[in-house]
Protein backbone atom coordinates (compact mmCIF):
# COMPACT_ATOMS: atom_id res chain seq x y z
CA UNK A 1 0.00 0.00 0.00
CA UNK A 2 0.95 3.49 -0.25
CA UNK A 3 2.58 5.62 2.32
CA UNK A 4 0.26 7.98 3.55
CA UNK A 5 1.26 11.82 2.58
CA UNK A 6 0.62 13.99 5.68
CA UNK A 7 -0.07 17.20 2.97
CA UNK A 8 -2.97 15.24 2.03
CA UNK A 9 -4.73 15.15 4.79
CA UNK A 10 -7.91 16.64 5.18
CA UNK A 11 -8.39 20.24 6.23
CA UNK A 12 -10.76 22.26 7.12
CA UNK A 13 -13.04 24.34 4.27
CA UNK A 14 -15.36 26.88 4.60
CA UNK A 15 -19.30 26.09 4.17
CA UNK A 16 -20.81 25.60 0.96
CA UNK A 17 -24.67 26.16 -0.29
CA UNK A 18 -25.87 23.06 -1.61
CA UNK A 19 -26.69 23.64 -5.20
CA UNK A 20 -30.80 23.07 -6.53
CA UNK A 21 -30.47 19.63 -8.31
CA UNK A 22 -28.65 18.59 -4.83
CA UNK A 23 -31.64 20.16 -3.21
CA UNK A 24 -33.82 18.50 -5.41
CA UNK A 25 -32.62 15.39 -4.82
CA UNK A 26 -32.84 15.73 -1.08
CA UNK A 27 -36.15 16.53 -1.05
CA UNK A 28 -37.09 13.57 -3.39
CA UNK A 29 -35.30 11.14 -1.07
CA UNK A 30 -37.63 12.81 1.85
CA UNK A 31 -40.47 11.96 -0.14
CA UNK A 32 -39.81 8.30 -1.13
CA UNK A 33 -37.50 7.46 1.68
CA UNK A 34 -38.08 3.60 -0.11
CA UNK A 35 -36.36 4.94 -2.76
CA UNK A 36 -32.51 4.11 -3.58
CA UNK A 37 -30.86 7.50 -4.54
CA UNK A 38 -27.64 5.81 -5.09
CA UNK A 39 -25.12 5.22 -7.79
CA UNK A 40 -21.29 4.85 -8.12
CA UNK A 41 -18.64 3.01 -9.90
CA UNK A 42 -16.60 -0.40 -9.60
CA UNK A 43 -12.69 -0.39 -10.11
CA UNK A 44 -11.68 -4.33 -10.23
CA UNK A 45 -7.97 -4.95 -9.61
CA UNK A 46 -5.33 -7.06 -10.27
CA UNK A 47 -2.87 -7.75 -7.97
CA UNK A 48 -2.27 -8.36 -3.79
CA UNK A 49 -5.69 -6.92 -1.62
CA UNK A 50 -4.70 -4.39 0.80
CA UNK A 51 -6.46 -5.00 4.66
CA UNK A 52 -8.99 -3.44 5.37
CA UNK A 53 -6.53 -1.12 7.93
CA UNK A 54 -4.52 -0.46 5.34
CA UNK A 55 -7.39 0.64 2.68
CA UNK A 56 -8.46 2.39 5.48
CA UNK A 57 -5.21 4.16 5.72
CA UNK A 58 -4.80 5.04 2.45
CA UNK A 59 -8.05 6.51 1.76
CA UNK A 60 -8.12 8.61 4.51
CA UNK A 61 -4.26 10.16 3.13
CA UNK A 62 -6.51 11.21 -0.05
CA UNK A 63 -9.16 13.20 1.28
CA UNK A 64 -7.03 16.04 1.62
CA UNK A 65 -7.57 16.24 -1.85
CA UNK A 66 -11.31 15.85 -1.29
CA UNK A 67 -12.11 17.69 1.92
CA UNK A 68 -15.94 17.87 1.27
CA UNK A 69 -16.18 14.06 1.26
CA UNK A 70 -15.79 14.67 4.98
CA UNK A 71 -18.98 17.48 4.95
CA UNK A 72 -22.79 16.75 5.99
CA UNK A 73 -25.65 18.81 5.60
CA UNK A 74 -26.88 21.18 7.85
CA UNK A 75 -29.70 23.64 8.03
CA UNK A 76 -32.81 21.44 6.87
CA UNK A 77 -34.59 21.95 4.18
CA UNK A 78 -34.83 25.58 3.20
CA UNK A 79 -31.14 26.49 3.21
CA UNK A 80 -28.70 23.19 3.40
CA UNK A 81 -24.99 23.57 3.22
CA UNK A 82 -22.29 21.45 3.40
CA UNK A 83 -20.44 21.70 6.87
CA UNK A 84 -17.55 20.25 7.60
CA UNK A 85 -18.50 16.86 10.17
CA UNK A 86 -16.59 17.13 13.10
CA UNK A 87 -17.47 13.38 13.60
CA UNK A 88 -16.23 12.26 10.24
CA UNK A 89 -14.55 8.71 10.50
CA UNK A 90 -12.56 6.67 7.84
CA UNK A 91 -14.21 3.39 9.61
CA UNK A 92 -17.94 4.20 8.98
CA UNK A 93 -16.95 4.87 5.15
CA UNK A 94 -14.97 1.96 3.85
CA UNK A 95 -15.86 -1.24 4.95
CA UNK A 96 -15.22 -5.05 3.30
CA UNK A 97 -16.72 -7.96 1.70
CA UNK A 98 -15.20 -11.52 1.65
CA UNK A 99 -15.79 -14.27 -1.22
CA UNK A 100 -17.02 -17.35 0.79
CA UNK A 101 -15.05 -19.97 -1.53
CA UNK A 102 -14.24 -19.84 -5.28
CA UNK A 103 -17.58 -19.58 -6.49
CA UNK A 104 -18.71 -16.57 -3.66
CA UNK A 105 -17.31 -13.73 -6.03
CA UNK A 106 -20.57 -12.30 -7.70
CA UNK A 107 -22.68 -13.21 -4.34
CA UNK A 108 -19.60 -10.56 -2.43
CA UNK A 109 -20.24 -8.12 -5.63
CA UNK A 110 -23.54 -7.61 -4.83
CA UNK A 111 -24.00 -7.73 -1.30
CA UNK A 112 -21.17 -4.28 -1.81
CA UNK A 113 -24.28 -3.24 -4.38
CA UNK A 114 -26.98 -3.51 -2.24
CA UNK A 115 -25.42 -2.54 1.45
CA UNK A 116 -26.87 0.13 3.24
CA UNK A 117 -25.11 3.54 4.15
CA UNK A 118 -23.87 3.69 7.96
CA UNK A 119 -25.92 6.10 9.24
CA UNK A 120 -25.07 9.62 8.81
CA UNK A 121 -22.71 9.03 5.69
CA UNK A 122 -23.21 9.42 1.79
CA UNK A 123 -21.20 8.08 0.42
CA UNK A 124 -19.46 4.27 1.06
CA UNK A 125 -16.27 2.27 -0.32
CA UNK A 126 -16.04 -2.02 0.09
CA UNK A 127 -13.50 -3.81 -0.34
CA UNK A 128 -14.49 -6.49 -1.76
CA UNK A 129 -12.40 -9.49 -1.89
CA UNK A 130 -12.00 -12.70 -4.25
CA UNK A 131 -11.42 -16.41 -2.82
CA UNK A 132 -7.34 -16.70 -3.00
CA UNK A 133 -6.63 -15.27 -5.61
CA UNK A 134 -4.96 -11.50 -6.34
CA UNK A 135 -7.76 -9.83 -7.79
CA UNK A 136 -10.35 -7.93 -5.88
CA UNK A 137 -12.55 -4.50 -6.34
CA UNK A 138 -13.08 -1.56 -4.86
CA UNK A 139 -16.94 -0.62 -5.07
CA UNK A 140 -17.90 3.17 -4.36
CA UNK A 141 -21.33 4.70 -4.00
CA UNK A 142 -22.75 8.24 -3.02
CA UNK A 143 -25.86 9.13 -2.54
CA UNK A 144 -27.07 11.24 -5.66
CA UNK A 145 -27.29 14.55 -3.73
CA UNK A 146 -23.90 14.75 -3.29
CA UNK A 147 -22.18 13.77 -6.50
CA UNK A 148 -23.00 12.88 -10.37
CA UNK A 149 -21.13 11.04 -12.54
CA UNK A 150 -18.44 13.92 -13.37
CA UNK A 151 -17.76 14.66 -9.49
CA UNK A 152 -17.73 10.85 -9.07
CA UNK A 153 -15.42 10.24 -11.48
CA UNK A 154 -12.96 12.73 -10.21
CA UNK A 155 -12.96 11.14 -7.01
CA UNK A 156 -11.94 7.78 -8.76
CA UNK A 157 -9.28 9.87 -10.77
CA UNK A 158 -8.04 10.96 -6.89
CA UNK A 159 -7.92 8.13 -4.98
CA UNK A 160 -6.82 5.35 -8.08
CA UNK A 161 -6.39 7.39 -11.08
CA UNK A 162 -3.52 8.05 -13.27
CA UNK A 163 -2.98 10.27 -16.56
CA UNK A 164 -5.81 12.61 -17.79
CA UNK A 165 -9.34 11.88 -18.34
CA UNK A 166 -11.02 12.43 -21.71
CA UNK A 167 -11.55 16.14 -22.36
CA UNK A 168 -15.45 16.87 -21.49
CA UNK A 169 -17.22 19.70 -23.86
CA UNK A 170 -18.10 22.40 -22.01
CA UNK A 171 -19.54 25.92 -23.44
CA UNK A 172 -17.01 29.03 -23.96
CA UNK A 173 -17.91 31.90 -21.36
CA UNK A 174 -20.93 33.85 -22.13
CA UNK A 175 -21.12 37.32 -23.19
CA UNK A 176 -23.05 39.41 -21.55
CA UNK A 177 -24.47 40.97 -24.73
CA UNK A 178 -25.76 37.35 -25.34
CA UNK A 179 -28.03 37.21 -22.38
CA UNK A 180 -31.53 37.94 -23.88
CA UNK A 181 -31.12 35.00 -26.19
CA UNK A 182 -29.24 32.27 -23.64
CA UNK A 183 -32.49 32.77 -21.44
CA UNK A 184 -34.73 32.02 -24.63
CA UNK A 185 -33.34 29.35 -25.46
CA UNK A 186 -32.98 27.62 -22.26
CA UNK A 187 -36.98 28.17 -21.83
CA UNK A 188 -37.02 26.87 -24.70
CA UNK A 189 -34.75 24.08 -24.17
CA UNK A 190 -36.69 23.17 -21.33
CA UNK A 191 -40.53 23.42 -23.03
CA UNK A 192 -39.68 21.93 -26.06
CA UNK A 193 -37.96 18.61 -23.86
CA UNK A 194 -41.20 18.93 -21.18
CA UNK A 195 -43.62 19.07 -23.93
CA UNK A 196 -42.51 15.62 -25.60
CA UNK A 197 -42.07 13.88 -22.29
CA UNK A 198 -45.73 14.79 -21.30
CA UNK A 199 -46.94 13.95 -24.48
CA UNK A 200 -45.38 10.13 -24.67
CA UNK A 201 -47.23 9.24 -21.52
CA UNK A 202 -49.97 6.58 -21.49
CA UNK A 203 -47.52 4.58 -24.08
CA UNK A 204 -44.94 3.67 -21.94
CA UNK A 205 -43.70 -0.84 -21.88
CA UNK A 206 -44.82 -1.90 -18.63
CA UNK A 207 -42.53 -3.53 -16.11
CA UNK A 208 -43.04 -7.12 -16.43
CA UNK A 209 -41.85 -8.26 -12.91
CA UNK A 210 -42.28 -8.03 -9.04
CA UNK A 211 -39.19 -6.22 -8.19
CA UNK A 212 -37.30 -7.99 -5.56
CA UNK A 213 -34.73 -4.60 -4.09
CA UNK A 214 -31.61 -6.64 -5.53
CA UNK A 215 -29.32 -5.17 -7.33
CA UNK A 216 -27.30 -7.02 -9.91
CA UNK A 217 -24.43 -5.93 -12.25
CA UNK A 218 -23.74 -7.21 -15.34
CA UNK A 219 -20.45 -6.00 -18.08
CA UNK A 220 -19.75 -5.76 -21.46
CA UNK A 221 -16.68 -4.29 -23.00
CA UNK A 222 -15.41 -3.18 -26.67
CA UNK A 223 -11.94 -1.51 -27.45
CA UNK A 224 -13.24 2.12 -27.16
CA UNK A 225 -11.31 2.65 -30.41
CA UNK A 226 -13.88 0.42 -32.30
CA UNK A 227 -16.83 3.15 -31.16
CA UNK A 228 -14.68 5.96 -32.58
CA UNK A 229 -14.05 4.36 -35.70
CA UNK A 230 -17.56 4.14 -36.35
CA UNK A 231 -18.43 7.57 -35.27
CA UNK A 232 -15.93 9.04 -36.75
CA UNK A 233 -17.08 7.33 -40.36
CA UNK A 234 -20.65 8.55 -40.04
CA UNK A 235 -20.07 11.57 -38.24
CA UNK A 236 -20.93 10.77 -34.93
CA UNK A 237 -19.38 10.66 -31.40
CA UNK A 238 -18.65 7.41 -29.35
CA UNK A 239 -22.16 7.93 -27.47
CA UNK A 240 -24.30 7.87 -30.26
CA UNK A 241 -23.29 4.67 -31.37
CA UNK A 242 -22.93 3.50 -26.98
CA UNK A 243 -26.88 4.77 -27.65
CA UNK A 244 -27.33 2.94 -30.73
CA UNK A 245 -26.30 -0.33 -30.18
CA UNK A 246 -28.60 0.44 -27.05
CA UNK A 247 -31.41 0.67 -29.15
CA UNK A 248 -30.11 -2.53 -31.02
CA UNK A 249 -29.47 -4.49 -27.88
CA UNK A 250 -33.06 -3.82 -26.41
CA UNK A 251 -34.75 -4.90 -29.52
CA UNK A 252 -32.91 -8.26 -29.74
CA UNK A 253 -33.57 -8.71 -25.71
CA UNK A 254 -37.08 -7.48 -26.43
CA UNK A 255 -37.49 -11.05 -28.73
CA UNK A 256 -35.82 -13.35 -26.43
CA UNK A 257 -37.32 -12.01 -23.38
CA UNK A 258 -40.63 -11.90 -24.47
CA UNK A 259 -41.05 -8.07 -23.08
CA UNK A 260 -43.06 -6.45 -25.27
CA UNK A 261 -41.09 -2.57 -26.14
CA UNK A 262 -43.10 -0.63 -27.75
CA UNK A 263 -41.27 2.58 -26.72
CA UNK A 264 -37.87 3.41 -24.82
CA UNK A 265 -36.93 6.69 -23.61
CA UNK A 266 -33.59 6.70 -22.15
CA UNK A 267 -32.60 9.89 -19.63
CA UNK A 268 -29.13 11.58 -20.74
CA UNK A 269 -27.62 13.06 -17.73
CA UNK A 270 -25.16 16.00 -18.88
CA UNK A 271 -22.72 17.93 -17.31
CA UNK A 272 -23.38 21.36 -16.98
CA UNK A 273 -19.74 22.43 -15.18
CA UNK A 274 -18.36 25.72 -16.29
CA UNK A 275 -14.66 25.51 -17.03
CA UNK A 276 -13.51 26.80 -14.07
CA UNK A 277 -15.63 25.10 -11.61
CA UNK A 278 -14.40 22.02 -9.97
CA UNK A 279 -15.54 18.55 -9.98
CA UNK A 280 -15.10 16.63 -6.64
CA UNK A 281 -18.00 17.69 -5.55
CA UNK A 282 -22.17 17.81 -5.80
CA UNK A 283 -24.34 17.90 -8.93
CA UNK A 284 -24.22 20.33 -11.94
CA UNK A 285 -26.08 18.18 -14.40
CA UNK A 286 -28.92 18.49 -16.33
CA UNK A 287 -31.75 15.17 -17.41
CA UNK A 288 -32.17 15.37 -21.31
CA UNK A 289 -34.66 12.07 -22.22
CA UNK A 290 -34.14 10.83 -25.86
CA UNK A 291 -36.39 8.36 -27.56
CA UNK A 292 -34.34 5.10 -28.26
CA UNK A 293 -34.67 3.94 -31.88
CA UNK A 294 -35.39 0.15 -31.08
CA UNK A 295 -38.08 -0.22 -33.55
CA UNK A 296 -36.94 0.45 -37.17
CA UNK A 297 -38.35 -2.50 -39.41
CA UNK A 298 -38.69 -0.17 -42.72
CA UNK A 299 -42.15 0.10 -44.65
CA UNK A 300 -43.71 -2.19 -46.45
CA UNK A 301 -42.42 -1.36 -50.36
CA UNK A 302 -40.33 1.00 -49.41
CA UNK A 303 -37.23 -1.18 -50.71
CA UNK A 304 -34.78 -0.36 -47.92
CA UNK A 305 -32.63 -3.46 -46.83
CA UNK A 306 -33.37 -4.49 -43.53
CA UNK A 307 -29.95 -5.11 -42.65
CA UNK A 308 -29.54 -1.00 -43.36
CA UNK A 309 -31.69 -0.13 -39.54
CA UNK A 310 -28.29 -0.16 -37.31
CA UNK A 311 -27.20 2.89 -39.53
CA UNK A 312 -30.84 3.97 -39.55
CA UNK A 313 -30.54 3.62 -35.76
CA UNK A 314 -27.26 5.66 -35.77
CA UNK A 315 -28.78 8.13 -37.96
CA UNK A 316 -32.19 8.77 -35.87
CA UNK A 317 -29.45 8.78 -32.44
CA UNK A 318 -27.51 11.61 -33.83
CA UNK A 319 -29.67 13.84 -35.51
CA UNK A 320 -31.39 13.85 -32.17
CA UNK A 321 -28.06 14.51 -30.20
CA UNK A 322 -26.75 16.83 -32.64
CA UNK A 323 -28.38 19.86 -30.94
CA UNK A 324 -26.62 18.66 -28.18
CA UNK A 325 -23.02 19.29 -28.80
CA UNK A 326 -23.91 23.01 -30.72
CA UNK A 327 -22.39 25.47 -28.39
CA UNK A 328 -25.91 27.48 -28.05
CA UNK A 329 -27.51 24.44 -26.38
CA UNK A 330 -24.69 23.23 -24.11
CA UNK A 331 -24.44 27.21 -23.08
CA UNK A 332 -28.80 26.67 -22.54
CA UNK A 333 -28.24 23.52 -20.60
CA UNK A 334 -25.47 25.34 -18.56
CA UNK A 335 -27.51 27.82 -17.95
CA UNK A 336 -30.48 26.42 -16.61
CA UNK A 337 -28.08 24.48 -14.26
CA UNK A 338 -26.39 27.29 -12.44
CA UNK A 339 -29.58 29.68 -12.73
CA UNK A 340 -33.08 27.55 -12.09
CA UNK A 341 -34.83 28.06 -8.72
CA UNK A 342 -35.22 24.81 -6.35
CA UNK A 343 -39.23 24.30 -6.95
CA UNK A 344 -38.67 24.32 -10.85
CA UNK A 345 -35.36 22.25 -10.95
CA UNK A 346 -37.21 19.72 -8.88
CA UNK A 347 -40.37 19.94 -10.90
CA UNK A 348 -38.99 19.36 -13.85
CA UNK A 349 -36.47 16.36 -12.29
CA UNK A 350 -39.51 14.45 -10.89
CA UNK A 351 -41.04 14.34 -14.39
CA UNK A 352 -37.76 12.93 -16.22
CA UNK A 353 -36.96 10.55 -13.51
CA UNK A 354 -40.73 8.97 -13.45
CA UNK A 355 -41.06 5.70 -15.42
CA UNK A 356 -44.15 7.41 -17.51
CA UNK A 357 -41.71 9.59 -18.87
CA UNK A 358 -38.60 7.59 -19.44
CA UNK A 359 -38.04 3.92 -19.30
CA UNK A 360 -33.54 3.80 -18.79
CA UNK A 361 -30.98 5.78 -17.24
CA UNK A 362 -28.07 5.73 -19.58
CA UNK A 363 -25.09 7.43 -18.70
CA UNK A 364 -21.42 7.68 -19.86
CA UNK A 365 -18.24 8.65 -18.32
CA UNK A 366 -14.18 8.94 -19.42
CA UNK A 367 -12.71 8.06 -16.31
CA UNK A 368 -9.03 8.38 -16.68
CA UNK A 369 -6.19 6.67 -19.03
CA UNK A 370 -5.03 4.22 -16.13
CA UNK A 371 -5.22 3.56 -12.12
CA UNK A 372 -3.50 1.48 -9.41
CA UNK A 373 -3.61 0.83 -5.88
CA UNK A 374 -0.27 -0.01 -4.40
CA UNK A 375 1.14 -2.77 -6.48
CA UNK A 376 -2.54 -3.80 -7.84
CA UNK A 377 -3.54 -2.11 -11.18
CA UNK A 378 -6.78 -1.48 -12.31
CA UNK A 379 -8.40 -3.33 -15.14
CA UNK A 380 -11.76 -2.25 -15.31
CA UNK A 381 -13.77 0.19 -14.27
CA UNK A 382 -18.20 0.19 -14.24
CA UNK A 383 -20.41 2.58 -13.89
CA UNK A 384 -23.39 2.02 -11.50
CA UNK A 385 -26.15 4.53 -12.72
CA UNK A 386 -29.50 5.29 -10.66
CA UNK A 387 -31.96 2.52 -10.89
CA UNK A 388 -35.39 4.29 -10.42
CA UNK A 389 -38.28 2.00 -9.51
CA UNK A 390 -40.58 1.53 -12.40
CA UNK A 391 -37.23 1.70 -14.49
CA UNK A 392 -36.25 -1.27 -16.85
CA UNK A 393 -32.66 -0.70 -16.01
CA UNK A 394 -29.73 1.64 -15.44
CA UNK A 395 -26.73 1.19 -18.37
CA UNK A 396 -23.19 3.26 -17.91
CA UNK A 397 -20.87 3.88 -20.68
CA UNK A 398 -17.45 3.92 -19.26
CA UNK A 399 -14.16 4.84 -20.73
CA UNK A 400 -10.89 3.34 -19.37
CA UNK A 401 -7.79 3.31 -20.80
CA UNK A 402 -8.47 1.25 -24.00
CA UNK A 403 -11.54 -0.11 -23.41
CA UNK A 404 -15.13 1.01 -23.42
CA UNK A 405 -17.23 -0.53 -21.06
CA UNK A 406 -20.77 -0.98 -20.83
CA UNK A 407 -22.18 -1.91 -17.44
CA UNK A 408 -26.07 -2.64 -16.68
CA UNK A 409 -27.80 -2.27 -12.97
CA UNK A 410 -30.97 -4.17 -12.97
CA UNK A 411 -33.12 -5.53 -10.29
CA UNK A 412 -32.59 -9.13 -9.69
CA UNK A 413 -36.29 -10.24 -11.28
CA UNK A 414 -35.25 -8.62 -14.87
CA UNK A 415 -36.49 -11.09 -17.00
CA UNK A 416 -32.85 -12.58 -18.73
CA UNK A 417 -30.98 -9.44 -17.98
CA UNK A 418 -27.78 -11.33 -17.89
CA UNK A 419 -28.17 -10.92 -22.12
CA UNK A 420 -28.30 -7.14 -22.28
CA UNK A 421 -24.15 -6.72 -22.18
CA UNK A 422 -23.87 -9.94 -24.93
CA UNK A 423 -26.57 -8.25 -26.86
CA UNK A 424 -24.70 -4.58 -27.03
CA UNK A 425 -21.27 -6.55 -27.88
CA UNK A 426 -23.15 -8.17 -30.45
CA UNK A 427 -25.14 -4.78 -32.10
CA UNK A 428 -21.53 -2.72 -32.25
CA UNK A 429 -20.32 -5.39 -34.22
CA UNK A 430 -23.30 -4.97 -36.60
CA UNK A 431 -22.54 -1.45 -36.72
CA UNK A 432 -19.02 -1.93 -37.03
CA UNK A 433 -19.44 -4.44 -40.28
CA UNK A 434 -21.39 -2.38 -41.51
CA UNK A 435 -20.08 0.88 -41.10
CA UNK A 436 -17.10 -0.50 -42.72
CA UNK A 437 -18.55 -1.41 -46.39
CA UNK A 438 -20.12 1.53 -46.61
Amino acid sequence: MPVSDPSERSVPFPSQRAHSVDRAFLSMERRHPDVRWDAGGVAYLSGPPPSLADLRAYVGSRLGRLPLLTSRFEGGSRRPRWRPDADFTVDRHVHEVVATGPEGWDAALHTALDAPFAPGTYWGIWLVQSHGLDEYALCYRFHHACQDGAAAAMTFRTILGEGEPSARPVPGKGRPAGLPRRVGTAVGLTAMFLTGALAARGHRPSVPFVPTGERRLWRGRVPADTLRRIAAAQGGSAHDVHLTALAGALSAWSARSGVPLPRVTALLPVDARRPDEEQTWGNRCFALPLELPVRTAPEHGSGTRGGDSPLRRLEHVMAATRRLRGEAWRQAIQDLVRYMPDRPTEWYLRRMLSPRVTDVMATSMPVADKGSLGDSRVTGVALLPLLLPGHLFGVGLSFFGEWAESSFVADRALPLGELLPEVWEQAVGELEGISASV
